[in-house]
């Protein structure tokens, strides 16, 4: 594999990372002025139509798909609605750094899960690790501790929830393009978010209202078209830890948009979870390397 196609992977990743955080700074900036599913429904509309445009320019729109993964892309996209109404109301009222913690947990259950349902090998090394990982969480979450947000458990259930879209996406057949079943999902979430919305309430829409929900819209694009081209460049095993770099982003955007800076102890449980996850990824990468050679 080429070095410069590592780099670019790599920049690739951090690309994504930064956009969808970006994102998130958006889609909170709007909490106490718009309520959550119409902020859901408005941004959705956008993303929508950018994802349609940009689909179609690219030829990769096409809706005759097997059954099998209809019913797939149904189950990702329920998967997706409940990880993001619980990821948006945790965000609503939680510093962005804290939810973004506990989300570095997912290399981690992503793995756990996979082994548990997919029977996908799990080495007793890389259950320590998530082991030890789950521990960093609960330093993030704290439960029963001074200071604990029941929105933390919020920010677990949509852990739980992106787990299952990601293991949802694994079962789709190769042949499916990426932004056929992002342009799907998204059209299941704005009307999801729309139908909610009707009994939650509307707000009115400002100029910084709408500035904020297109701003989110095009970072939700610029995120999603970086995260693909990373699957077409590079080595995953080198450039899977740079998503990591959400946190760092998540830890600057919080400290100087919002001026929340997270409490020693969820510092040192987001830093034990991003270690587990590197480590399960380079000993997946190992595994990986070694099935190869034996090959």
């Amino acid at each position: 594999m080429d070095a410069r196609d590592n780099l670019k992977g790599a920049g690739l990743m951090m690309a994504s990372m930064a956009a969808f955080t970006f994102n998130d700074v958006c889609m909170k900036a709007l909490s106490g002025q718009i309520p959550l599913f119409q902020a859901i429904f408005l941004r959705g509309l956008l993303t929508c139509l950018l994802i349609w445009v940009v689909g179609r320019r690219m030829g990769a729109i096409r809706l005759a798909l097997p059954r099998r993964d209809w019913g797939l892309i149904g189950l990702r996209s329920a998967a997706e609605i409940g990880a993001t109404f619980f990821f948006l109301t945790a965000l609503f009222h939680m510093p962005i750094a804290n939810v973004t913690a506990i989300l570095q947990a997912l290399p981690l259950t992503v793995a756990l899960a996979a082994a548990l349902f997919f029977r996908e090998p799990l080495g007793w090394r890389r259950l320590v690790a998530i082991g030890v990982g789950f521990g960093g969480v609960m330093l993030i979450v704290r439960p029963g501790a001074e200071g604990f947000s029941i929105y933390s458990l919020y920010a677990l259930a949509a852990v739980g929830f992106v787990t299952l879209r990601d293991l949802t996406a694994r079962r789709l057949s190769p042949g499916v393009p990426s932004i056929t079943v992002a342009l799907i999902t998204a059209m299941v979430i704005t009307v999801a978010g729309g139908l909610a919305s009707t009994m939650q309430g509307w707000a009115p829409v400002d100029g910084r209202a709408l500035g904020l929900i297109s701003l989110a819209a095009g970072f939700i694009l610029v995120g999603y078209l970086a995260s693909v081209a990373v699957m077409r460049v590079g080595e995953i095993g080198f450039i899977a830890p740079f998503r990591y770099t959400g946190l760092i982003w998540a830890l600057l955007l919080g400290f100087v948009v919002f001026g929340d800076w997270p409490a020693p102890l969820t510092l040192m449980g987001a830093a034990i979870v991003v270690a587990m996850g590197l480590f399960t990824l380079y000993r997946e990468r190992q595994l990986r390397r070694k099935a190869q050679r034996a090959e």
